[in-house]
């Protein structure tokens, strides 16, 4: 624990280099699941289409999508033989962060489809009668759930940042390339290496403690009297 302090105190090239391309990789893929998550959720929430059960029931099965299955069909996708294997994206970040948008833009459409679908369902009503636009009423509503949004994001930032089968199937796990925390923790752990485990694994649990906090304050910022 000392050994890995010192590390953390020091700003080990190694270590920042690691922390660096993780939060590369989670906020780059945790970007594009939230353009295409919360677009997608609010719409779900607020229509009514044939097949819509089947569609929800199949956005909720997303949300439990084994990590391994998904770096499965991943690299097979980018593989040599694969569709997309011109491409030369197997075992690189983009491989990576297409593999964490698939675990997390679920995640997202369905935390964000149950948030706006909690909102008072007379608020569309009196404002399309107050004369605001669908897309007014809609903003509107979404600002109502932005909390349980918010939620969601920080559901998919985890999923993200403390995936490793995906991640180490279609990345590789390469020193200096695609190497990040939760690959990195389980190889030097497998080494004996626990000084240089520890201090990643401080940093991993102290990403997801700066992001619930980050929830808590804008929870007590709306009046929660928790």
């Amino acid at each position: 624990m000392q050994e890995a302090l010192r590390l953390l105190a020091t700003l080990d090239p190694e270590v920042s280099a690691i922390a660096v391309r993780s939060l590369q990789v989670t906020v780059s893929a945790l970007l594009i699941s939230t353009v295409l998550g919360i677009p997608v959720g609010t719409w779900l929430a607020l229509h009514r289409f044939p097949g819509r059960r089947i569609f929800t029931a199949f956005i909720y099965t997303g949300m439990g999508l084994p990590p391994v299955v998904v770096g499965l069909v991943v690299y097979l996708l980018l593989s040599r033989s694969g569709p997309l294997g011109d491409l030369g994206w197997l075992f690189s970040m983009r491989a990576m962060i297409i593999a964490q948008i698939i675990l997390a833009t679920p995640l997202i459409v369905g935390v964000t489809m149950s948030s706006v679908q909690s909102v008072d369902p007379a608020l569309r009503p009196q404002l399309r009668a107050l004369g605001a636009t669908p897309w007014q009423a809609t903003r509107a509503q979404l600002y109502e759930a932005r909390f349980g949004v918010v939620v969601g994001l920080v559901a998919g930032f985890g999923a993200i940042i403390s995936e490793v089968g995906a991640v180490m199937l279609v990345g590789g796990n390469i020193a200096g390339k695609t190497r990040v925390l939760t690959t990195a923790i389980v190889l030097e752990t497998r080494r004996g290496n626990f000084d240089l485990a520890l201090a990643l694994g401080i940093i991993l649990l102290a990403l997801s403690f700066a992001t619930n906090t980050l929830v808590v304050l804008l929870q007590g910022r709306s009046g929660d009297p928790s």
